[in-house]
């Protein structure tokens, strides 16, 4: 769903109306503020979230934080992935 502001909504509204008409969403912001929807006047189907939140029913999630991936650790060429998996898990199993 795309969003325009309302400035440059006035510039190409034609253009606009159009989009909508053919079936998509757009969403018109005031100072980036959703204010208002333009799209087609039968809903094609159930809402989807950016449906939901241009209606300001729900936020849609936004995380800057990545959680850290696992440091990666050698594994000597001579042992076998099974015997290296079961040490990983705890499990305690005679070499062969």
């Amino acid at each position: 769903m795309e969003r325009i502001g309302v400035r440059e909504l006035r510039s190409q509204v034609a253009t606009a109306l159009r989009r909508a008409g053919d079936g998509e969403r757009i969403v018109v912001t005031v100072d980036g503020v959703p204010i208002a929807q333009l799209g087609p006047l039968e809903a094609p189907g159930p809402p989807t979230l950016d449906d939901l939140a241009a209606a300001g029913l729900v936020r849609l999630p936004h995380r800057d934080d990545k959680p850290t991936p696992p440091e990666p650790f050698g594994v000597p060429v001579d042992v076998r992935v099974d015997t290296v998996m079961a040490e990983l898990r705890g499990e305690v199993r005679a070499r062969r």
